[in-house]
């Protein structure tokens, strides 16, 4: 009996092993496919946010080119009423000589006049004097008039600008709201990618999706290094004899450093942070061709110049780029606005140096302050 009991204990013992083995099982497959579903949903919302980023960019970009437009608008109106004011008082001025003119005729034909009867000169002298300021009245008055032509034109054409000017204004108040339906929308869209995140973190997903991010961008770079490794370079020297001389893209404090961990994590930065207000210029830092203008996940809106020789330059989190794959650009050259796309918490640009795809610390490649 004993026996019997004892081995009947054992079997209940294993049966509860093996339920609980198949309940860790099963909580460990439900961990896994909520951790799919969230991956989904999150390439999702970033295919979302680079939609809505891109949208942004372009907004700004045609909001600028309006304002430019209006300042323009503005000037010449402004060049119009001031010629329209100065013909305005040349017809003034004229219009004061020829009264001038009519009262000095009518006072020396008066005069002439009396001489005439009282000393009995000759008619001819007056009537020839008389016929000379008619000369001139007639003059003065033809230039009034063409003067007066002049002002209708100018006070026309600066009708016409202020119309313009008009449109151009609720134009531009037009597209300051689009861009602000823009920002909502790209708000929106990062909050929502933002859950995501947190929830994945919370099932140590962030690590991950950082190292995928780390290997796409090191994939990009060197298969973008092989397409290009062949065209010729406008540089006058290569690129890495400018090491240590090359100016920073935007003037700002590092943020992040290179080599410092990231997001707490083992994943350490493969470039720098610098820290600029939103719209700052992003200047190239040498001569190159782009080789890459889009948005990439963790990074947002990338650009990426080639620079010959391997190596390349990355300046990542921008508001808008400014240049398009295969253009050229010379150092300085403005190829983005700083912002924080990509989902970055502050306006900052990321900036890399990379040589046959392995980052280097790009505070050995710029002048020191």
């Amino acid at each position: 009996m004993l026996a019997l009991a004892l081995l009947a204990g054992r079997a209940a013992a294993q049966g509860d092993d093996e339920h609980a083995l198949g309940a860790v099982r099963e909580e460990i497959r439900a961990v896994e496919a909520r951790l799919s579903r969230q991956t989904t949903e999150r390439d999702v919302e970033l295919k979302n946010l680079r939609s809505a980023e891109l949208a942004a960019a372009a907004a700004s970009e045609e909001l600028k080119r309006v304002r430019t437009e209006f300042r323009e608008q503005r000037a010449r109106h402004d060049t119009l009423a001031r010629e329209s004011a100065e013909a305005a008082r040349r017809v003034a001025r004229e219009r004061d000589a020829l009264a001038g003119q009519v009262r000095l005729s009518y006072m020396t034909g008066r005069e002439e006049l009396v001489k005439l009867l009282l000393s009995q000169e000759n008619p001819a002298t007056l009537g020839r004097m008389l016929v000379y300021y008619d000369y001139f009245n007639r003059a003065r008055s033809s230039r009034i008039a063409a003067a007066s032509r002049e002002v209708a034109v100018l006070d026309s054409l600066a009708a016409e600008s202020a119309r313009l000017e008009q449109e151009l204004e609720e134009l531009v108040q037009k597209q300051a709201r689009e861009v602000e339906a823009q920002e909502r929308a790209r708000a929106e869209r990062r909050a929502a990618l933002a859950r995501i995140e947190s929830s994945i973190a919370d099932a140590g997903g962030k690590i991950a999706s950082l190292r995928l991010e780390e290997e796409r961008l090191s994939e990009l770079v060197v298969e973008l290094a092989e397409l290009l490794e062949d065209l010729p370079r406008g540089a006058e020297e290569p690129f890495a004899a400018q090491k240590g001389t090359l100016a920073w893209p935007v003037d700002g404090k590092i943020a992040q450093g290179f080599g410092q961990p990231r997001d707490g994590g083992p994943l350490r930065w493969n470039g720098v942070l610098l820290a600029a207000a939103t719209g700052t210029a992003v200047q190239a830092v040498y001569y190159g061709r782009v080789a890459f203008a889009d948005w990439l996940p963790g990074l947002g809106l990338l650009i990426i110049v080639d620079h010959g020789g391997g190596y390349m330059s990355l300046y990542g989190h921008n508001e808008a780029l400014l240049k398009e794959s295969g253009e050229w650009v010379s150092p300085g050259d403005e190829i983005a606005q700083v912002g924080d796309s990509g989902g970055q918490a502050e306006p900052g640009l990321y900036f890399e140096i990379r040589h046959n795809g392995a980052p280097e610390d790009p505070r050995q490649w710029v002048q020191r302050p």
